[in-house]
């Protein structure tokens, strides 16, 4: 089954704001995120829950399947975006009509938990979606340049991107060689959390994109070692790392292992080429990646190229 590109988002589009994971908790974000895209000349529909409050999450399971379900059946939006991530995207994946999404392809943005509605819109339905800039997190002042920038070109322009230049920072070969796939990933504790599910994809000949926040080295030693186990990062073809963002040990005074040196003994036992310090995941300067576009990256000359557009 082929890729399901969705149509770019036009000058004036209507652009639904969802909230699939934990409360919003300051109402103003959403009214802030309304503004910057109103400002850009879009015109915004926000879910009917996303105010809701059920524990940590932004309204009860029901409530979240709900306003997904409104905005990929509403004609008008031509793109959903979510507010923030957080925890509970996992919770609809049972619940969502996929038969809907795939009948209604569109626009789709978030990181974060939002992975698992990701990999799972992939699984089903082949939907290219855009691991990129959340409106209640990211379009709130100060808005980075090149992050808004890299965002609204890909998801307007039908042209691909190319081979990427980034801000600032040099891409990090930690196992030499060129992999071409399809990207796919997000972020690690998602993926693995979906490992043994109807949810996952395979990653077979995929570029698999990995990032977290806020893990101890320990685990992420564990999930990296789960996906070996699994056998995740024999069948890909490549590995590209983001960054590990707060992923230091609670307690410093305790020996412990470094994420640099577990993503090099990761990488040291992966048979593929595996690339580092991609600029994606938890930082405010990021890369938007469009899992299911086919890119290619030269883990020798530390370079990343998509291949193809990311809309029509």
């Amino acid at each position: 089954m082929d890729a399901v590109t969705p149509s770019a988002l036009p000058s004036g589009g209507l652009i639904g704001l969802v909230s699939p994971a934990t409360t919003v908790g300051d109402l103003s974000r959403i009214e802030k995120a309304a503004r910057y895209l109103e400002g850009r000349g879009y015109r915004v529909a926000v879910g009917e829950n996303v105010r809701k409050v059920h524990g940590y999450l932004a309204g009860t399971d029901a409530e979240r399947a709900a306003d997904l379900h409104s905005m990929f059946a509403n004609k008008e939006v031509k793109a959903v975006m979510c507010i923030r991530g957080g925890y509970g995207t996992p919770r609809l994946l049972p619940l969502l009509n996929y038969r809907l999404i795939a009948r209604n392809p569109k626009i789709f943005v978030g990181y974060s938990d939002i992975t698992a509605l990701q990999l799972a819109f992939w699984k089903k339905c082949r939907l290219v979606t855009f691991q990129g800039p959340m409106p209640g997190v990211d379009f709130i002042d100060p808005v980075d340049p090149f992050s808004e920038e890299m965002f609204w070109r890909l998801i307007t322009s039908p042209r691909k991107a190319g081979r990427l230049v980034l801000p600032g920072q040099a891409l990090t070969s930690l196992r030499p060689g060129h992999a071409s796939g399809r990207l796919l990933g997000g972020n690690l504790s998602l993926v693995v959390a979906l490992m043994g599910t109807a949810f996952l994809p395979d990653f077979r000949d995929a570029i698999l994109c990995l990032e977290d926040v806020d893990e101890e080295p320990y685990r992420l030693d564990r999930m990296l070692m789960q996906l070996r186990l699994g056998g995740v990062l024999r069948r890909c073809a490549g590995v590209l790392l983001g960054q590990f963002t707060d992923c230091v040990p609670r307690d410093p005074s305790k020996p412990s292992l470094t994420v640099d040196e577990i993503l090099q003994e990761t990488a040291a036992a992966s048979p593929v080429p595996v690339l580092a310090n991609a600029p994606f995941g938890h930082i405010p300067v990021k890369l938007t990646v469009p899992f299911g576009v086919r890119a290619r990256i030269d883990a020798e000359a530390g370079t990343l190229e998509y291949c193809a557009a990311a809309v029509r």
